[in-house]
């Protein structure tokens, strides 16, 4: 089984020649990997995790091309009636689904979006003086993208099994309450997008000792929508991981490289 990530939190998985694909997202100017619609346009299933612009803004020009269909929410689902000519390949999910894509299993749990960290520290290194006036063409898009793609509550964690290998996928840093979602003990491999927190080290520390993961690898850490956005600081992870997980192999995948499991 190969994971490619593509940037941001896209990531494809393929399996016996098969592939599904979550969260395509195409990177802004000046991005850390910028690409274009026409990366993601051999891809015939493709799955949401939730309806924020940097994983749902690219849909609608998929679905105007090569009408794959698309496994979502309901908000998403919304926003896409909205913005794409053609939705009858748009499939609305909900937590507890299994949806079977091939080679694939995937099995849809509650998720819950991790909180944006507005801390004067981080809003002073994301928002640079020199960033906004480099990547200043950038700030009306955003700003309309964000008002017109909400995530409005609903974020799905995806169980995907295939090759008798269990992948969990997150879009956002953070799981649902051990109250309201069971998730699957062990995986072969969380993908972990590393994004969004005051204290990123604290959430990855909880949603590892939640799963315990025989390896992980990362995505959404990198600067997609400069100049509001930053390659994460990986540095105090790395010390948690080899500190408190040594047995745990962890991956910072390389843009389109495969990772293979």
């Amino acid at each position: 089984m190969k994971i490619t990530w593509y940037g941001t939190a896209s990531v494809e998985i393929e399996s016996e020649g098969r592939k599904i694909l979550f969260d395509p997202f195409v990177q802004l100017p000046g991005a850390a990997h910028p690409n274009s619609p026409a990366l993601f346009a051999d891809n015939d299933v493709i799955f949401i995790t939730h309806g924020h612009f940097d994983h749902l803004y690219p849909v609608p020009a998929l679905l105007a091309g090569c009408g794959p269909t698309v496994f979502c929410g309901s908000a998403a689902a919304k926003t896409l009636e909205k913005y794409a000519e053609d939705t009858d390949t748009v499939c609305v999910i909900r937590p507890g689904m299994e949806i079977p894509a091939g080679p694939f299993l995937v099995r849809v749990y509650r998720g819950k979006h991790a909180e944006f960290d507005f801390s004067r520290k981080n809003l002073r290194e994301a928002l640079t003086p020199s960033d906004q006036v480099r990547h200043a063409k950038n700030l009306p898009f955003i700003l309309l993208a964000n008002a017109r793609f909400p995530e409005r509550g609903e974020t799905f964690v995806y169980g995907i099994e295939a090759e008798g290998k269990q992948i969990l996928l997150a879009g956002s840093m953070n799981f649902a309450p051990a109250s309201e979602e069971t998730y699957p003990d062990s995986p072969d491999l969380l993908v972990l997008p590393y994004q969004g927190l005051l204290d990123l080290e604290g959430r990855a520390q909880e949603m590892i000792d939640r799963v315990h993961p025989k390896r992980i690898m990362l995505s959404h850490f990198d600067d997609a929508f400069p100049p509001v956005s930053r390659n994460v600081d990986l540095r105090g992870l790395e010390r948690l991981l080899k500190e408190r997980y040594p047995g745990i192999r962890t991956v910072k995948p390389a843009y389109r490289k495969p990772v293979h499991l």
